[in-house]
């Protein structure tokens, strides 16, 4: 691969910024789940008390619902992004080194597909949730 013209400087200067900004995304990823929790703990239930505990509510499982199906999105955000830092970093070492072929192939495999249901999977059973 020819023409390649990396600045380690550089790359390394925008890795740091995307990880300050995936670290943000982290804490709001988690403040989510614990607000949405919340509300669906909070939005009332099905009962003579209507509050909680109790039954959930339709407000209640519709969140829960919205966050179970959005699950995959949310896991997909980190993951591309690490995906993409670690092959950038890399790539920019194997340049660095003067091994263009190990760059390329590292940027390849950067850009390959995330596999989500994988990643949904592993991280149910990380939390002990299995679904069957």
């Amino acid at each position: 691969m020819t023409g390649w013209d990396i600045s380690p400087s550089g790359v390394s200067s925008v890795v740091s910024l995307v990880k300050l900004a995936m670290d943000d995304m982290a804490k709001d990823v988690k403040a989510y789940g614990k607000d949405v929790q919340s509300a669906a703990t909070w939005a009332g239930t099905i009962g003579p008390e209507m509050c909680p505990p109790g039954p959930p509510g339709p407000v209640g499982t519709a969140l829960a619902l919205f966050v179970e199906r959005t699950a995959g999105e949310v896991l997909y955000l980190g993951a591309r992004a690490a995906k993409s830092v670690n092959g950038a970093i890399e790539a920019t070492n194997f340049y660095v080194a003067g091994d263009l072929e190990h760059a390329a192939n590292a940027q390849r495999r950067a850009r390959q597909a995330i596999d989500v249901k994988k990643l949904l999977e592993d991280a149910r059973e990380k939390s002990g949730r299995r679904q069957k």
